[in-house]
């Protein structure tokens, strides 16, 4: 007799699936369930605020964000000491290459997912179309000076984030099929966004996994 957690993961492989199928993307019934695994469980919502917050200036440092703003992130937080290793081998880099600093401008993408997390996103992730607020993102943390960002979070239900990253990891797999074999993608899919969300979503779940050390494939 199946468990209540693997009856949940494959009714939301099913819920997963059928969205992706009225999208026009393939499917992979193959592919295994998502929350059964004893390393799935929640990140202390402490973790995840941080984790977010780091994400934010280094985010913003590929995009353009001045000096100045990103230090005062920095230190209005205290996050100097929960960058990563390859985070903080990137802040010391000033002749870091373009390609690496658009690779971390993406990563906006992986803060909204954990901002929705937290409950700041109140209407959702909507559809991997159009790229995040990003100015709406910034403004979340920097009108929040020190532990205000994780009083006002108020983060979602685990069962959501299963949902969601149950989707992302579907999702991700068919569009690293449509790329492998040149077939064209919905215009209301961007697969970097689709990276970063699989990404950051399998991070939440993962919680004895490192950032740097997250496996987003599939």
């Amino acid at each position: 007799m199946e468990d209540q957690k693997t009856q949940d993961a494959i009714r939301r492989k099913a819920r997963s699936e059928s969205l992706l199928e009225s999208q026009g993307l393939l499917i992979n019934p193959g592919l295994p369930l998502i929350g059964i695994d004893d390393e799935t469980a929640p990140r202390r919502p402490e973790e995840i605020a941080y984790r977010a917050l780091c994400l934010l200036p280094i985010a913003g440092r590929g995009c353009g964000l001045e000096p100045d703003d990103e230090a005062a992130m920095v230190a209005n937080h205290g996050l100097g000491a929960h960058f990563t290793p390859a985070e903080r081998a990137y802040i010391k880099d000033p002749s870091t290459p373009d390609p690496v600093r658009v690779q971390f401008c993406w990563q906006f993408e992986s803060a909204w997912v954990l901002l929705w997390a937290l409950g700041y996103i109140e209407e959702g992730l909507s559809p991997p179309r159009e790229v995040c607020d990003v100015h709406r993102a910034y403004e979340f943390a920097a009108d929040r000076p020190g532990d205000r960002f994780l009083e006002d979070a108020k983060p979602v239900n685990f069962s959501e984030v299963l949902d969601q990253a149950d989707l992302a990891y579907r999702m991700h797999w068919a569009v690293r099929q449509a790329w492998m074999t040149g077939a064209d993608l919905p215009e209301d899919i961007n697969p970097s966004i689709v990276y970063e969300r699989n990404y950051a979503l399998s991070w939440l779940i993962e919680s004895d996994v490192n950032w740097d050390d997250v496996q987003a494939d599939t």
